[in-house]
């Protein structure tokens, strides 16, 4: 039933969307954002929306987008890129997929480390398109997919990351099911988060999550995020 309430949710993105072209939005996009290094990955500019936009000061209704969610650099998806460019050895040489990857940052990271090919997947179309632009912003070649690959095989990629996708206990549950079996497939898992309440799964995953590394986030990411003052990077074994 989760499963079946996600599709859902996913069927409704698109129609949203489906009637814009990529075009308007990209100019809705660079009209919303600022480009932005002030954050754990500097080497990485991305379009985000900061206390400089005229959004930040606005009540929701009066934002043009339904939910801008791939104009901030979540806390989790600040880890992993941290940690990937520090840790070239886990992406290079290898295919990426960066699942849910709102403003492709892991996806760029991923890139700059050396891996052989990489996809940012995000289901919505405004995501993608923010992705694209933030990878010309970096002169940076990524693939970008926004098609459900929710339980596909992944076959074609060896390593997934999941930055920020245990916002609540539905998508967890789909989540750590699917990660279980990539992982047993053999697939390396890369998991970012700040510590969210939905970040817990069943006992007998607890015990092959390994915590790679801690980091303490710039004051603007604190603010930003309820208070979270860390994120960490997992990896599922």
């Amino acid at each position: 039933m989760r499963y079946h309430r996600i599709i859902d949710s996913i069927k409704i993105i698109s129609k949203n969307y489906s009637s814009r072209s990529e075009q308007y939005y990209a100019k809705q996009i660079r009209d919303a954002t600022v480009v932005c290094t002030n954050h754990l990955t500097p080497e990485i500019k991305l379009h985000l929306i900061t206390e400089q936009c005229k959004l930040w000061h606005s009540p929701a209704n009066e934002c043009q987008f339904n939910d801008p969610f791939w104009a901030f650099y979540w806390p989790g998806g600040q880890a992993i890129s941290r940690f990937i460019l520090d840790n070239s050895k886990y992406v290079n040489n290898k295919t990426i997929l960066d699942i849910g990857s709102g403003s492709a940052a892991c996806s760029l990271a991923s890139a700059l480390a050396g891996a052989n090919q990489v996809t940012a997947n995000d289901i919505d179309p405004v995501a993608c398109v923010a992705a694209k632009l933030n990878a010309q912003l970096n002169n940076i070649n990524i693939d970008v997919l926004s098609k459900n690959i929710l339980f596909n095989d992944c076959s074609q990629w060896e390593v997934i990351i999941v930055g920020d996708m245990f916002y609540s206990q539905d998508m967890a549950d789909v989540l750590w099911k699917w990660l279980d079996t990539l992982c047993n497939q053999g697939k390396t898992i890369l998991i970012g988060d700040p510590g969210r309440h939905c970040f817990k799964p069943k006992r007998h995953l607890q015990e092959r999550l390994k915590k790679l590394k801690e980091y303490k986030l710039t004051e603007n990411c604190c603010l930003e995020n309820r208070g979270f003052s860390t994120a960490s990077v997992w990896s599922l074994e």
